[in-house]
């Protein structure tokens, strides 16, 4: 059965609601958003859909306020400033289509969020992770090398076929954020591990590169724990994660 992400059952949700809802989830699908991203929104505003009951046509600041005010008791800002965003969005969808005529989002509700600055290895932890990685099998020492000098994201790596690499030279086509395609370089020492790592296997150029062992796609949650494990091995301050190699 086709798992159809996108569109609201609920029906304790007034059908008008619910069908103003899955016009916009169905608008979220039409631009590419991640299956997890839609889950996500549509849970959101099942859940505002349900416990605010007012028309859009009728609501106003007040009553989206007072839901907030009871949604927020215990949530943390950032998961408030998620649910306000998804919450603006819809209803920008809703004004754009007409289905709502007054703004009702205040620009003041928005939690302050203190940005935290993304971790990175220095120098000497380079240093331990890429002396730690020579011991794993060649699969994750290939992984690791890649992340290290490509500066892809994880699910970049874990998207990446065999076909999309030029490993003479050292050059890789990804698809980024947006489902757009970009050029990346990797060094040579990585470039010679991954001809070691798939003269282990037998291929064609159609599969991924980076596989499990049952011969799928390796998957940015089995990409994390390569990393996490090595991030223990090597006795890191910090935990270690994919966007450490960045």
């Amino acid at each position: 059965m086709l798992n159809k992400y996108w569109i609201c059952t609920k029906q304790n949700i007034p059908q008008k609601q619910r069908e103003i809802l899955n016009k916009y989830l169905l608008s979220l699908k039409m631009e590419n958003k991640a299956e997890a991203t839609i889950t996500k929104y549509r849970w959101i505003l099942e859940r505002f859909l349900n416990e605010c009951t007012i028309p859009l046509e009728e609501l106003t600041s007040k009553d989206v306020g007072k839901w907030l005010n009871e949604f927020s008791e215990g949530k943390k800002a950032k998961t408030l400033d998620l649910v306000l965003a998804v919450v603006s969005s819809f209803f920008s969808f809703c004004l754009d289509e007409e289905y709502m005529e007054i703004t009702v989002m205040k620009k003041h509700w928005r939690p302050k969020i203190p940005r935290s600055l993304p971790k990175y290895l220095d120098e000497y932890e380079y240093a331990r992770v890429k002396h730690f990685a020579e011991q794993l099998p060649v699969r994750d020492r290939a992984l690791i090398l890649f992340l290290l000098s490509s500066g892809c994201r994880v699910s970049e790596v874990s998207n990446l076929n065999i076909e999309d690499i030029n490993l003479e030279k050292r050059t890789a086509e990804v698809i980024g954020k947006g489902k757009k395609i970009r050029h990346i370089h990797f060094s040579e020492e990585s470039a010679l591990v991954l001809k070691e790592y798939l003269r282990t296997r037998s291929y064609e150029t159609t599969e991924p590169l980076f596989m499990n062992k049952f011969g799928q796609r390796l998957l940015v949650g089995g990409i994390q724990q390569v990393v996490k494990k090595l991030g223990k091995k090597v006795g890191l301050k910090q935990s270690f994660h994919p966007h450490c190699c960045r």
